[in-house]
């Protein structure tokens, strides 16, 4: 058989279904869990004139200022987002490794969520820089609707160009990952849960410090109040991301581009490890219940 047919097979298969399924049932129960440090994360992102303050000085001044529920805010879309993000990448990337096109099959098709999201997330914050303006959405479906009427469809792409970028983040993330995973499991050793969790963690810690400054680029380019000199299209701008991290450094420094790293790598880090804990229980125990267990076997 072709390996095209054997793609084909692969695509329609249960094990790729299990696998998309249980990588999006654990990314959301991992993001539910560590939200408030995203929240963090995204308002020292966006809003730089805030002081770079620990974590947790950062979610108490946060539910102080705007209530212990804006820690929370903008979860429902994030969660969607990352339902759908999470599902088409696990069941891409398990059909479609060989070919490294998971990654941006799922950034091409998920990138208008996240901007959304980026912008329901921040509404109602109490920003530090005076030249942020608040936004008006109902929900998710109003934003889509306002953000195609004003802005234009192609705003719906905004950041897409670092995101393609950072399709190597989970590319580094799983390379790490499957490799730390296969000598945990040498001659056939069990690997526990804790083992899996602290693996998860590193592989996705080093990751996410490589390609910080990228996603700091990202988000302010999905809120959309950077004002671009040039038009850069669907596919964003290489200009205006150079631009960015250039203006960033210039006013704050190299470790401007880090801001927030802390949350980030608080909140990234611990989401993924759960996440693949998660994930491999998942798929252990469909995989058993279904006779699958070869499957399992890299």
């Amino acid at each position: 058989m072709s390996n095209n047919g054997d793609s084909a097979i692969g695509l329609l298969s249960y094990e790729t279904l299990v696998h998309a399924l249980a990588g999006a049932v654990g990314s959301m129960t991992a993001m539910t869990v560590f939200f408030p440090l995203d929240t963090a994360r995204i308002r020292l992102q966006v809003d730089e004139s805030r002081k770079a303050q620990t974590t947790p000085v950062i979610l108490v001044e946060i539910a102080k200022e705007e209530g212990v529920l804006s820690l929370y805010r903008g979860w429902f879309p994030v969660i969607s987002s990352l339902c759908c993000s999470n599902f088409v990448y696990f069941y891409t990337f398990n059909t479609l490794k060989k070919l490294m096109v998971s990654g941006a099959v799922n950034v091409i098709l998920t990138t208008p969520m996240w901007v959304v999201n980026t912008r329901l997330k921040l509404q109602g914050a109490k920003f530090r820089n005076e030249d942020l303006h608040q936004t008006h959405y109902k929900g998710i479906f109003d934003a889509f609707s306002q953000i195609i009427a004003k802005e234009g469809v192609g705003t719906l792409w905004n950041g897409i160009l670092p995101s393609l970028v950072l399709v190597f983040n989970p590319a580094m993330q799983f390379m790490f990952y499957e490799t730390m995973k296969r000598r945990a499991g040498r001659g056939g050793r069990r690997i526990s849960s804790v083992e899996i969790f602290l693996i998860g963690a590193l592989a996705k810690a080093i990751a996410t410090t490589a390609t910080y400054p990228l996603q700091t680029v990202q988000a302010i380019l999905r809120f959309g109040q950077f004002k671009a000199e040039g038009k850069g299209g669907v596919f964003g701008s290489l200009r205006n991301v150079i631009f960015l991290l250039m203006d960033r450094i210039k006013r704050h420094g190299v470790l401007g581009l880090y801001k927030g790293l802390e949350a980030k790598l608080l909140q990234t880090v611990l989401t993924a490890a759960l996440m693949f804990v998660v994930y491999e229980k998942i798929t252990a125990v469909t995989f058993k219940v279904l006779g699958l267990n070869k499957k399992l076997k890299h």
